[in-house]
């Protein structure tokens, strides 16, 4: 895919480091384009290009990435008025690095296939400090031969790469993996509470459970770097985007006939978050809440 013209839509928490990374590997011009002008101007200092809107970009394009907050966004600009399933030219590839349902990356497939457009879907997992050094792990669902057509560019923005399998695949395991991720920070949230009124430090536990059975990504990240310093800055990700990403999870259990209790007992902590205001905070502040509470 060298020298290919790249256009890059939502450039906000994790695009924004996402198209830098594009810029300063790829070998071939990037374009950008957001509702916020903030990043533009940053990734235009970086030696992007600023599309102008929705047209100019798909214009001047041979493949497009998107990472946009929902499906709600990701079909807009795809199925929307001068979306574009209606801008790009036959022989064109969009990547969907959104987290978005699974049906409806199917659906973008179909509707770009029928225009002779390839499409994948691509969500990323891990931190924005990832995003930034280029070390995210990214689910892909696609054809075999598109996705490694792909490898060389996701290369720049991710250090992992899975094809999951056909189109909405990698939606799923993404979506799932949050699912599990949200588990892992209440189970962490509760054994941090239990331990500090047992008299065990909050370091000394997630240090011993480090080196034990109970190890996690979640632990080392968020238990770690978040939990124990109490640290939720807003702007990170959200225990609303969290909340979209779990209720996306409980749509695929239901539709699979499985009970997932665990992933709404997280949910009825997210909604309890959100009312008490804090759901712009970074989502691990959960464990606020769950310290706070006393059983009768």
């Amino acid at each position: 895919m060298s020298g290919e013209r790249i256009g890059f839509i939502g450039v906000g928490a994790m695009g924004e480091p996402m198209c830098r990374n594009l810029v300063r590997k790829h070998d071939g011009p990037v374009a950008c384009y957001d509702l916020d002008p903030a990043p533009l101007q940053r990734l235009a200092g970086d030696g992007a290009r600023v599309a102008s809107s929705l047209a100019d970009l798909a214009a001047g394009a041979d493949l497009v990435f998107l990472s946009l907050p929902s499906g709600r966004e990701v079909r807009a600009v795809c199925r929307g008025d001068g979306g574009l399933v209606e801008r790009l030219a036959a022989g064109c590839t969009v990547v969907d690095a959104s987290t978005a349902p699974p049906a409806l990356a199917r659906e973008l497939a179909a509707a770009f296939g029928r225009r002779g457009i390839a499409f994948a879907d691509a969500p990323v997992a891990r931190t924005r400090q990832a995003a930034i050094d280029g070390t995210l792990s990214v689910m892909v669902g696609g054809e075999a031969e598109l996705v490694e057509r792909l490898r060389p560019l996701l290369a720049h923005i991710a250090s992992d790469v899975t094809l999951c399998g056909p189109v909405g695949s990698g939606q799923a395991v993404k979506i799932l993996n949050n699912m599990i991720l949200f588990q892992n920070v209440r189970a962490l949230a509760e054994g941090l509470a239990v331990a500090r009124r047992q008299g065990v430090t909050p370091e000394v536990f997630l240090e011993a459970v480090s080196r034990s059975s109970g190890d996690s990504f979640a632990l080392r990240s968020h238990g770690m770097k978040a939990i124990l310093p109490e640290h939720y800055p807003e702007g990170a990700f959200s225990v609303t985007y969290a909340m979209k990403d779990l209720d996306y999870a409980l749509e695929l259990a239901t539709e699979a006939g499985v009970d997932a209790a665990g992933a709404a007992l997280v949910k009825a902590l997210f909604d309890e978050a959100i009312e008490s205001g804090l759901g712009a905070c970074y989502h691990p502040v959960i464990a606020t809440l769950v310290d706070r509470k006393r059983t009768a």
